[in-house]
């Protein structure tokens, strides 16, 4: 080894330094130099806040559709079909068609100006569906708020592990995450409230309130995001909230972890690209979680014991419980999504593999929650799905009920998964 490389290599370790404390193993900054550990103060004060800001909303206007369902919009549009279902169909083909276009625009323009500007496009999306007197309307505004969506969550995984270095990057793509989780929880409340407060002002329907109050959360921060979403260190532009010294030590920390930066088309790139494991096995997983993800089932369920006849007469729930009683699955999901980001980063080591493979396991599947008999359940994993098909649908009830509030602790992988690629 030359000295060239000896010196080299010395100062690579004293960039990224491997966590020895307890202390950095639960937040990774109390190791660091005071220079990076400032600079991580102002990226997770930044990038971090407003990524996780952003991705609440974007929860936040992808779970309004059901609230909304469960609340009053199935009678008003007449979906007593399969529109609902029809409805995420068509916002899934608007995120397909924007997936590929919106990273390629990533990889051209700076995040700064790209991730801000769908946030807007979705916000706007939102906001219209409060006005539409038929399902056929929400099917063009879903598409659109689809296509929005599209380039969100992958583009932020991109920000981040253009920031952040592989033992720094799994807690925050936890909380990342844990923030589209709140969203969802959010909503719920949101919906019951708006139910509950607004139902009838202004001749509005409660439902039709919850996209006007989504849109007007969404746009202004969206707007803020101009101001505080950061460049790439590797672009060369610096950021106006760092110095010019903290700028050169993002580019040092990434080049020590073989973070170069975009390079030009070559075919060199395109064969690594195609001969890589990763082109092919992550999409298949990805496609393999996404079928296997339990579908949102106890609010259908809940609302199934108001249908006429009733199936367990005298036992019925009120709009706000239909939207407040399934929360407790996504408020046990936060709890353990964060302990497992503390682990990957801490004890783990960066391995992302031994919860990637724990969520599958437990990861449920889909079923039909208006089914009458365990022959209609169709089930693909272990687990909750066992559970759920053993008991019957009414007899049981807060046992079921118990259920599907643990349902969801297997969705926990995603950021793990996320992170083999970014980190």
């Amino acid at each position: 080894m030359t000295r060239d490389t000896e010196a080299n290599s010395s100062q690579e370790h004293d960039i990224v330094r491997p966590l020895k404390s307890w202390k950095g193993y639960i937040w990774d900054t109390w190791e660091l130099p005071s220079d990076q550990r400032w600079l991580l103060f102002k990226l997770d004060a930044f990038v971090l806040t407003f990524a996780s800001i952003g991705y609440f909303l974007k929860n936040l206007d992808l779970q309004n559709v059901t609230n909304a369902y469960l609340s009053g919009m199935e009678e008003d549009l007449e979906m007593f079909g399969n529109q609902l279902v029809t409805s995420t169909s068509i916002f899934t083909v608007g995120y397909v068609i924007g997936q590929i276009p919106a990273n390629l625009l990533l990889t051209r323009i700076s995040p700064r100006w790209v991730i801000p500007s769908l946030e807007i496009g979705w916000g706007i999306a939102t906001m219209c569906m409060s006005s539409v007197k038929s399902y056929k309307a929400l099917y063009a505004l879903r598409f659109l708020v689809g296509l929005f969506e599209s380039g969100f969550y992958p583009g932020i995984h991109y920000l981040l592990g253009s920031w952040y270095t592989p033992q720094e990057i799994g807690k925050r793509a936890m909380i990342f995450w844990l923030a589209g989780h709140i969203g969802n929880l959010f909503s719920g409340f949101l919906q019951a409230a708006a139910y509950t407060n607004l139902n009838g002002v202004d001749g509005r329907a409660g439902w039709r309130w919850l996209f006007i109050i989504d849109g007007i959360i969404t746009l202004p921060l969206a707007l803020a995001g101009y101001l505080f979403f950061p460049n790439l260190p590797q672009s060369g532009k610096k950021t106006w909230w760092i110095t010019n010294e903290e700028h050169i030590l993002s580019v040092n920390r990434m080049q020590a972890i073989g973070r170069a930066g975009k390079e030009p088309w070559s075919m060199a790139k395109l064969k690594r690209i195609l001969y890589s494991w990763h082109t092919y096995l992550l999409p298949m997983i990805y496609i393999l979680w996404n079928n296997g993800y339990p579908q949102v089932g106890m609010g259908y369920w809940l609302k199934s014991f108001n249908a006429d006849p009733p199936p367990v007469p005298g036992k019925s729930y009120t709009v706000a419980d239909i939207n407040n009683l399934p929360l407790v699955t996504t408020g046990i999901s936060i709890f353990v999504c964060f302990i497992w980001g503390l682990l990957s980063d801490g004890p783990c080591r960066g391995s992302r593999w031994p919860f990637i493979h724990i969520g599958a396991v437990i990861t449920v599947c889909t079923f039909d929650p208006y089914a009458q008999d365990d022959s209609a359940v169709t089930f693909v994993k272990l687990v909750m799905c066992v559970l759920l098909r053993q008991m019957p649908l009414y007899t049981n009830i807060p046992g079921r009920m118990a259920v599907y509030w643990l349902s969801n602790i297997g969705v926990c992988q995603s950021p793990n998964t996320s992170d083999v690629i970014f980190s």
